[in-house]
């Protein structure tokens, strides 16, 4: 205000003056629009910084492959040409489904080195992949998953990736389900190793290619400058000497060990080492491979591998001179991983595992390699294994008679997912068997690990991927025990860490378990290493574990599916995956027992070593057949267990078969072995029903179907015992067969007659389970005081054979003679003494208490059980594999259907660069029809057409061009590709997109101003892009598709528009292309010629809401009526909730929606919303006229509307014989409804009235209660007495004191001396009811002074009886 008060004074001046002020006040005007522009701008910044974008009005405009609200996660592909650098994924969490690419460009054969600064993705689902090339067709050599580095540092080795093609290409892909802190990745061009680690100096090997390598410092050597050597001199010259001329290590003297000749020989250490293994291009990383021991050589079959171009199925490992040696095969199995190996004298057995040439499957082959021949054979035995399998385990054992046979454990089919069963191959008879094992039921899966105790005959398996409890599947830490020769399981202490695809060894009495993968999925995890260097021991005699120290070597040793093998008492670890394929060779040396000298050394010696003192040394403890009890006796006591401790064991057969010292209690409880039970099951083999107890441990439909006692239950998606009983009431299930026991006292032959009458036979007891079962339940009877000898089916069949009624032999197994039996007396076998299976001869005639009958189990399927569906591993495309939501999963760079519990161990090392559960997209880049699509999947590229219009072509490729198959051979992601630019060559105009598509994306029909901005959308399209077609017109313009017009009979002006069905503008016209009426809702008319009317009838009002979204496009509806009477007018009325136009017409045919019937018109109004009319039947004739139709049409409405319209013919003099009927029927009517009424009134006062009468009785039931003293004269005037009236003796008032009740004496007739007859009485008592409302006060008086005086007369004038 001060500012304009100063200028309205300065007015008044000289004109200089007043020009100059002018100038000031356009520079102050200017001033404050700069100042305001300023703060607008200010105010529409953005509340938080861009990371890779700029602010523009308020919000991050990202740059090229930046995605989010900050630009904050990456999502496409970026180039980095800088001689050094660094890559990241963003700031925060990256998001969910990211899939980022950096092409790094050097020049040509460069040492191109990553290093992983830090990453931190979810385990086994979130993959970084690193291939040597511009493509993901180029080498892979690494790919990172899990927590490679801590984010709080440490001492991790900080992993480093180098290619050499003068290229690096990763990809990052992530699913939708946890997303963690995500990576930072420098790297540089032609530098050093780890900067020589600090150990060296970085030096140019050669100017011209610019190679550079590290010099390193005395007493370290490797790549790096990394590894140590000769540390104190090797302890020289005592210990040993430095080897400076040949591997620079270590020669240590005889009595002298360890990578420094620090450990004297033996040694109370352990110590780990790597030994110099001389380069071989054949020793090439591999991982889920098998490898054994023969005649000191290390073999190493199969394995999953990168690149399978330089690839070797057998190798094998000089341990004295660290050599590998390829062994060449001119034919054999295809390569393989996930299979086992078993040796047996000099073959190796291979049964099994993942084919990875060609489609992905798993197979059931068993091949058999000859050592010294060095050739392969395959055995096909008459009948195939019972399953295919990968990730399971297999031994060579001998059998008590000394036949060969062949173990495998569990494992994984994609038919049967997750397998518990033991199978056995014997080799002598090349035949195969499921094993029927006994004790606990256990749960199998999945890269489990497993050692074969000779001395013992017992199988140590741990760990593995399994099927758990609800649907759920993950790593375990469980630890079995397999009994060979009885075949039986057992449950050891679990170890606490779950790993799977670790290794194990048998080494001094304990098994050592090293590395493996240790990541469950969880939300929780954070980042978890995929690939660990856990060292575990499982003390075999103690049954119980402990944690060693990690590899102290110069880098790290984490991996995963290695194997391990023992020689000389030192455990070898060779191969796995960390990221990248290994195939070093890690050597343990545990301590020595020989080393402690005195009894109490030797027994405190360990962890990870069990040694004993025998005489005067100290020796390593062999476990001995499994008879002794658990803790062995060298051990430390260890407390009982708890109830809560054998609560998780939820059936009989684990219950009683493990180490924690359990007992199973009658109500069916797992509880500690000390708490108190009455009726308590302490041994597996007593445990009823083992067979439906498996059931729960059956992880899918098809294992579950080949049980006979089990169902699957489709909702809740596991394997249940069938319900009910398979053999019936009172019958109980054991093996494949029913048995029943009767207490009832027969002879053998009537024991016989009586099972069969039940439909069996008398029982013969064949197997372990079925002696157990009787011994158990005679055991049962005998607490109840019902000692039983019953009939078994054994009978002599001549003088020196006993057999079975099944006419099997009789053994001498579980079941035995008494002493001094069979005697020559009996043919016929009775159980005496129960506890010791004792067996009686018995003449067949005479009886016994007791008998067994026995018959086949049946196999009944319940009405519910549906048959099984497809596996996911049998369908073959990406729509049959997703229609069954989250069950399967494609990955559509391997072109497999996998099931959704077995996607972890399906692509262990990642092999699958994507997967879906629905939306099956285009499954190569021919199908991707947009360059934004195209470069989505990351072995695509685009090639644009010369037109430069946004019209191309995708296909695989590389940065540098397109690609094509090398051979015909198929594979997807396997398969050898080659550069061919002429398929995309800029000679003729193409032009190939890689990392970005070219900015002109029209998609063929129009040219781009500015660069980007589609001038004008020819071809019928329209669309920021031409992307859609225009209104009126539909198809694909995508790509330089067409636009065809809608074909809608002139009944819509737009159609669907990529189907072309048309949106119908007239209700009651439907079809594809509005050719059709609506006939099933009164829709009549033909709209081919016209259109179409629906049919309205007279005297009824109809109402039509298009209220519904599917009723959008309507703007017109018809209608139309015929007058049924002809000699009365049509009245019509017409109303709507929006504004219409309407239009009247009649014509002399009924003929609807022809356009040859000639219409006339009567009415036409627009913009209305209500209409009423009187159509005369006069004018229109309507006698004349039978067929004269009346057509209404409504149009030009908006949706919604609800539209009311009626037709109607009224008399205009009434009739009176309707008018008679109308009166005669309401006047029968009131007549009806009178009578109704006058019942229902009598009914009431009929209630009533029983309501009064019950009110008496119950006033009469309340009177009070009272005495009367009655005073009666002997020898009185009777003449007197009769003449006299009556008078009461009492007056009992009852509620209300309306009513009474009157109670007098009657003097009865006597004989004439004046008493009663004999055995009479000559008084008697009689009451009523009386009305006393009339009964004066005097009254009561009077009758109160009668009562006294007799001989008083009262009169009751009120009172009535």
């Amino acid at each position: 205000m001060e500012h304009t008060g100063g200028m309205h004074l300065c007015t008044c001046t000289g004109s200089s003056t007043k020009g100059a002020w002018k100038t000031y006040l356009g520079f102050f005007v200017m001033l404050q629009l700069l100042l305001h522009a300023e703060a607008s701008s200010v105010s529409k910044s953005c509340d938080k910084s861009c990371f890779s974008g700029r602010c523009v009005n308020g919000s991050c405009a990202c740059d090229h492959g930046w995605v989010g609200d900050r630009c904050q996660h990456c999502q496409g592909r970026f180039k980095l040409t800088d001689l050094s650098g660094s890559l990241t994924d963003g700031p925060v969490n990256y998001k969910y489904k990211t899939k980022c690419t950096w092409l790094i460009e050097g020049y040509p054969n460069a040492a191109l080195r990553l290093r992983f600064n830090h990453f931190a993705t979810e385990c086994s689902w979130d993959h970084m992949y690193v291939y040597d090339g511009d493509s993901i067709y180029a080498p892979l050599i690494a790919v990172f998953s899990g927590l490679v580095v801590a984010e709080s540092g440490g001492n991790e080795t900080v992993p480093e990736v180098v290619t050499t093609s003068g290229y690096a290409l990763l990809h990052f892909f992530s699913d939708a389900a946890y997303n963690l802190t995500g990576f930072t990745i420098t790297y540089s061009i032609n530098s050093c190793p780890n900067n020589c680690s600090g150990h060296g100096r970085c030096s140019t090997a050669n100017l011209a290619s610019g190679r550079v390598y590290c010099e390193c410092e005395d007493y370290w050597k490797g790549d790096a400058c990394d590894i140590p050597y000769c540390r104190d001199n090797c302890g020289s010259p005592d210990h040993g000497y430095c080897d400076l001329t040949g591997e620079k290590l270590c020669v240590c003297n005889d009595s002298w060990q360890g990578p420094d000749c620090s450990l004297s020989v033996p040694s109370t250490e352990a110590f780990w080492t790597l030994p110099s293994v001389k380069p071989s291009a054949q020793s090439s990383g591999r991982a889920s491979h098998q490898a054994l021991l023969h005649s000191g050589l290390m073999w190493v079959v199969g394995g999953y591998s990168f690149n399978y171009s330089n690839y070797h199925m057998v190798l094998n490992y000089n341990l004295e001179s660290s050599t590998w040696d390829a062994v060449p095969v001119s034919s054999g199995p295809l390569h393989r991983y996930g299979h086992s190996l078993a040796l047996h004298q000099d073959d190796i057995y291979m049964f099994g595992g993942k084919l990875e040439s060609g489609p992905a499957n798993v197979t059931d082959e068993l091949w058999a390699f000859n050592i010294p021949r060095r050739t392969w054979s395959p055995r096909k035995p008459a009948l195939p294994p019972p399953y295919a399998l990968e990730g399971h385990t297999a031994h060579v054992v001998e059998l008590s008679a000394g036949e060969a046979v062949m173990l495998i454990f569990f494992g994984y089919s994609p038919v049967y997912s997750y397998i518990n069963k033991v199978q056995e191959y014997n080799i002598r008879s090349n035949s195969w068997q499921v094993v029927s094992a006994g004790g606990a039921v256990v749960q199998g899966g999945y890269g489990h690990s497993s050692v074969y105790d000779e001395s013992s005959g017992c199988v140590f398996v741990h760990g593995g991927y399994k099927a758990l409890n609800n649907n759920k599947y993950g790593l375990v830490d469980h630890m079995y025990r397999y009994h060979v020769p009885t075949r039986t399981w057992l449950i050891l202490r679990e170890s606490g860490l779950a790993r799977h695809l670790h290794s194990a060894a048998l080494l001094s009495g304990t098994v050592l378990v090293f590395g493996g993968n240790t990541h469950n999925d969880t939300s929780l995890s954070n980042g978890a290493k995929c690939f660990s260097a856990d060292f575990l021991a499982y003390d075999i005699a103690c049954d119980e574990w402990s944690i060693l120290p990690r590899p102290s070597l110069h880098r790290d040793a984490n991996r995963f599916g290695h194997s391990a093998v023992v020689s000389n008492g030192s455990m070898l670890i060779f191969g796995g995956f960390s990221g990248v394929l290994l195939n070093d060779v890690l050597t343990y040396t545990p301590p020595s027992c020989r080393a402690f000298s005195n009894p109490a050394l030797c027994a405190a010696a360990g962890p990870g070593l069990r040694c004993h003192w025998v005489k005067t040394r100290c020796f390593p403890w062999e476990p001995k057949p499994p008879d002794q009890i658990l803790p062995a006796v060298i051990c430390p006591s260890r407390p009982d267990s708890t109830d809560e401790q054998c609560f998780r064991f939820s059936d009989c057969a684990s219950c009683t078969a493990n180490t924690w010292g359990c007992q199973w209690c009658e109500d069916r409880k797992c509880i500690s072995s000390s708490s108190n039970c009455t009726v308590s099951v302490r041994d597996s083999f007593r445990c009823k029903r083992r067979e439906e107890l498996e059931c729960f441990r059956l992880a899918n439909c098809r294992s579950c179907s080949l049980n006979v006692n089990c169902q699957w239950d489709q909702q809740q998606q596991e394997c249940q015992a069938l319900p009910g009983q398979l053999c019936g009431e009172s019958w109980h299930h054991v093996d494949d067969a029913c048995l029943r026991i009767n207490s009832s006292k027969e002879s053998y032959d009537n024991a016989q007659h009586y099972c069969k009458n039940l439909g069996g036979n008398i029982a013969s007891l064949l197997t372990d389970k079925q002696v157990h079962f009787v011994l158990e339940e005679l055991q049962r009877h005998q607490l109840q005081d019902k000692r039983l000898s019953p009939w078994v089916g054994l009978r002599k069949i001549n003088v020196s054979y006993w057999g079975w009624e099944d006419a099997s032999p009789f053994t001498n197994t579980s079941l035995r003679w008494s002493p001094g039996e069979p005697s020559d007396s009996g043919f016929c076998a009775y159980l005496e003494q129960p506890l010791v299976a004792g067996l009686k001869a018995n003449p067949c005639t005479a009886t016994t208490d007791g008998l067994i009958c026995e018959k086949p189990a049946g196999s009944p399927q319940s009405p519910s059980a549906r048959p099984c569906k497809t596996p996911c591993a049998l369908r073959s495309s990406c729509s049959n594999c997703t229609s069954q939501a989250m069950e399967c999963m494609w990955c559509s760079s391997a072109h497999r259907c996998v099931d959704s519990s077995a996607y972890v161990i399906s692509f262990p090392y990642g092999q699958c660069l994507e997967w879906q559960t629905q939306d099956c997209s285009a499954q190569n880049c021919s199908g991707l029809r947009t360059c934004a699509d195209c470069l989505e999947s990351a072995e695509c590229g685009w090639c644009g057409d010369p037109s430069n219009t946004g019209k191309g072509a995708c296909t695989e490729g590389s940065y540098r061009g397109p690609l094509k198959p090398s051979s015909s051979r198929a594979g997807s992601r396997d398969r050898d590709m080659v550069l061919d630019q002429s398929l995309c060559t800029s000679d003729r105009g193409f032009n190939w997109a890689y990392i970005q598509c070219p900015a002109c994306q029209c998609n063929g029909h129009s040219r781009c101003v500015n660069g980007s901005v589609c001038e004008r959308c020819g071809n019928l399209t329209a669309g920021t892009h031409c992307q859609n077609c225009m209104a009126g017109y539909y198809g694909d313009p995508i790509n330089g598709g067409k636009c065809n017009a809608c074909k809608c009979n002139s009944h819509a002006n737009v159609c669907h528009v990529n189907t072309g069905k048309c949106f119908c503008t007239t209700k009651g016209i439907k079809g594809d292309q509005c050719q059709l009426c609506d006939s099933e809702n009164r829709y009549l008319g033909n709209p081919l010629r016209g259109t179409c009317y629906y049919n309205l009838l007279i005297d009824y009002q109809f109402t039509f809401s298009l209220l519904q979204e599917d009723d959008r496009h309507y703007t017109a509806i018809n209608f139309m009526a015929t007058p049924e009477q002809a000699n009365k007018n049509l009245d019509m009325s017409i109303n709507a909730s929006n504004n219409f136009n309407l239009n009247i017409t009649w014509s002399l045919s009924s003929t609807a929606g022809t356009i040859s019937g000639e219409e006339m018109p009567i009415i036409a109004r627009t913009n209305i919303r209500e209409h009423r009319d009187s159509l005369s039947c006069e004018k229109f004739n309507f006698r004349l006229h039978h067929n004269i139709t009346f057509y209404v049409y409504v149009s030009n409405f908006s949706w919604p509307i609800k539209i009311q319209i009626a037709f109607s013919q009224h008399n205009s003099i009434m009739d009176l014989v309707q008018f008679f009927v109308t009166f005669f029927s309401c006047f029968l009517s009131l007549l009806l409804v009178a009578a109704v009424v006058w019942k229902i009134k009598q009914t009431c006062w009929a209630s009533r009235r029983r309501e009064q009468l019950m009110r008496e009785r119950q006033q009469m039931a309340s009177r009070p209660f009272a005495s009367v003293a009655v005073v009666l004269e002997v020898g009185g005037d009777q003449e007197e007495l009769l003449q006299a009236l009556p008078k009461p003796i009492a007056m009992e008032p009852c509620w209300g004191s309306r009513a009474g009740v009157l109670t007098v004496l009657l003097y009865l007739p006597r004989v004439p001396s004046g008493t009663p007859p004999p055995g009479q009485c000559g008084i008697a008592i009689a009451s009523a009811l009386v009305d006393a409302s009339q009964q004066r006060a005097m009254d009561f008086k009077d009758r109160g002074l009668g009562l006294k005086h007799r001989k008083h007369t009262v009169h009751h004038q009120g009172t009535c009886v």
